[in-house]
């Protein structure tokens, strides 16, 4: 077995347990898999079923919203996938993204460098799904100020 094929069984494993819990019975013929695919929204349900069977890795751009419907941290989905280790971003520690020369934040690929991540393909991942996640609050920040939402 090689080691995308171990992650996407871990990454399996750890939605597996997740998604009972966030309100998706995955046991074939449910719905739940159907449910899960459109929570994701960007997912078909086969794409869900090879995900969840254990086949495939999702998309770096799905992992935060996989994470945010499951419930759970996006380090969590991140280490299961084997993206990156638990000792790199060991559990409850919000890495530094402050640049050590200035309180500016870290650009994604400086975020990146900083966690030591050098494969070209965990980066491209990590990169988008922050860059993902910075349009993700513009967008709800302008439509707060649009509708006066706090």
């Amino acid at each position: 077995m090689d080691t995308h094929d171990r992650a996407a069984e871990r990454f399996s494993a750890l939605v597996r347990e997740l998604a009972p819990k966030a309100g998706f019975d995955l046991t074939r013929g449910a719905g739940g898999r159907a449910a899960l695919a459109r929570a994701i929204g960007t997912m078909s349900e086969s794409a869900v079923g090879r995900m969840i069977d254990g086949k495939t890795l999702p998309m770096p751009n799905q992992f935060e919203t996989i994470a945010r419907i499951l419930h759970t941290d996006v380090r969590n989905l991140l280490v299961a996938a084997e993206v990156i280790s638990g000792t790199e971003w060991p559990e409850g520690v919000i890495p530094d993204v402050r640049s050590a020369t200035s309180q500016s934040p870290l650009s994604p690929e400086a975020y990146a460098d900083s966690l030591g991540l050098t494969d070209p393909m965990i980066r491209r991942m990590l990169i988008s799904n922050i860059n993902e996640a910075i349009r993700a609050q513009r967008e709800a920040t302008e439509h707060a100020t649009a509708t006066g939402a706090p």
